[in-house]
């Protein structure tokens, strides 16, 4: 077994927490009580007649006045049913196991919060990666240790660099982030890679496994369910990509019920809100997962048609990195055929301006040259795109000399 002690690894001021509490932590609305214990108004939103009619045609939203439930067990019982496969162990995911938040970022800064001391400790990071790690590591006055992916086109982890990295103790790493898949490049991490960093034999840390886009690679990916076997590993996931539900700010972190419980002690009270909570409920049922998985499969396909047409275009290269997610990594070439930042960002500017065609470009990070990422759109959108990239491109390159500069 790995070294993690959760009593040395948090901060200790985060373990001796004594969190916010409430009469409804004692007392759950049962909808008959009368509730006179959190100084809300009893009349109800300030909405009009018209307004609240709306609001409640399709989900019920209008217990606006009152708090919403501060532990939201029945919307984590939805979560841990969805990763309850039971495809890399036989035990079971249970409310105790989740923290739920604002988005993923709430989590991301919830645990340098819970485990870093500001100015002291360290987290690691594998770029090319998602940006808000370092955000927030920046805020919080902890410092970041990079080890690079390994090259494209696998960005697989590079497990003994990381091992090595982590068995210093003067670096004070107390997390590991990692992307699966992977932001910007779309690759899957290796499970057997996760698990030999999960049993590092010294190392006193926790493991964090971001997964926002889990639900685009093959079926029974998640690792999520290991956090019932590891006690130092948090797996992130989110309901903004595949649910298409971004707009309510929903995401979740699973972690053995130790860490959870902390996670939990110092969130903000009533942190999800109910209209957010009733949403995300639905779209966790029977009918919103089988939504989700038909405009899954209709993202797939046009993923599959994105790999097939894209490489005819005049300027684009190669694929880098994967295809486990709703987006694609892309190198766009100069009139020499070379991968080319001012390349790429011409094209990009040239997209938006003049195209109404927004993707990103991601030529700055390590080992992305040149690289736009696209992110997959309706048939539609699909088809709008490449016809104003294929346009795009060739203005692009026709201005270029042919030594690569501008004419």
């Amino acid at each position: 077994m790995p070294p993690f002690n959760l009593e040395t690894c948090a901060r200790p001021n985060i373990l001796a927490l004594q969190p916010y509490r409430c009469a409804r932590d004692d007392y759950k609305d049962n909808g008959t009580n009368i509730l006179l214990d959190a100084n809300e108004n009893a009349y109800g939103p300030s909405l009009s007649a018209t307004a609240a009619a709306a609001a409640d045609t399709d989900v019920d939203l209008l217990g606006l006045n009152r708090y919403p439930d501060p532990h939201q067990r029945d919307l984590k019982q939805l979560l841990c049913t969805l990763r309850n496969t039971h495809a890399h162990t036989p035990k079971t995911l249970t409310p105790d196991h989740l923290f739920v938040g604002v988005g993923s970022d709430e989590a991301i800064d919830a645990l340098l919060r819970c485990f870093c001391v500001p100015g002291r400790d360290r987290i690691l990071v594998c770029p090319p990666t998602y940006g808000m790690y370092s955000v927030s590591a920046q805020v919080n006055d902890v410092a970041l240790v990079k080890v690079p992916l390994l090259p494209a086109p696998d960005f697989a982890l590079d497990v003994d660099a990381i091992s090595d990295t982590l068995s210093s103790a003067e670096n004070n790493i107390k997390l590991v982030y990692l992307c699966s898949p992977g932001n910007p490049p779309g690759s899957l991490l290796s499970k057997s890679d996760v698990e030999r960093l999960l049993a590092h034999p010294t190392w006193n840390g926790v493991i964090i496994l971001d997964e926002a886009y889990i639900d685009f690679a093959p079926e029974d990916a998640s690792l999520a369910e290991l956090v019932t076997e590891h006690p130092n590993l948090v797996v992130m996931q989110t309901l903004s990509k595949a649910f298409g539900m971004a707009g309510i700010r929903l995401g979740a972190a699973f972690a053995a019920p130790p860490i959870a419980r902390l996670l939990n002690n110092l969130k903000a009270p009533y942190n999800i809100s109910s209209p957010t909570s009733t949403l995300a409920t639905s779209a966790l049922g029977g009918d919103g997962l089988a939504t989700m998985r038909r405009n899954r499969a209709a993202i797939v396909r046009q993923r599959d048609r994105l790999i097939a047409e894209l490489p005819k275009v005049e300027g684009i290269g190669r694929l880098r990195g994967g295809t486990a997610s709703n987006f694609l990594l892309y190198e766009v070439l100069d009139a020499q055929g070379r991968p080319d930042n001012a390349t790429a960002q011409a094209v990009y500017e040239r997209l938006a301006e003049s195209q109404g065609v927004v993707v990103r470009f991601r030529g700055n990070e390590h080992g992305c040259l040149g690289c736009l990422r696209i992110t997959v759109g309706t048939e539609d959108e699909v088809t709008r795109f490449l016809e104003a990239i294929t346009k795009v491109l060739a203005e692009v390159r026709g201005l270029q000399e042919p030594d690569g500069g501008a004419a």
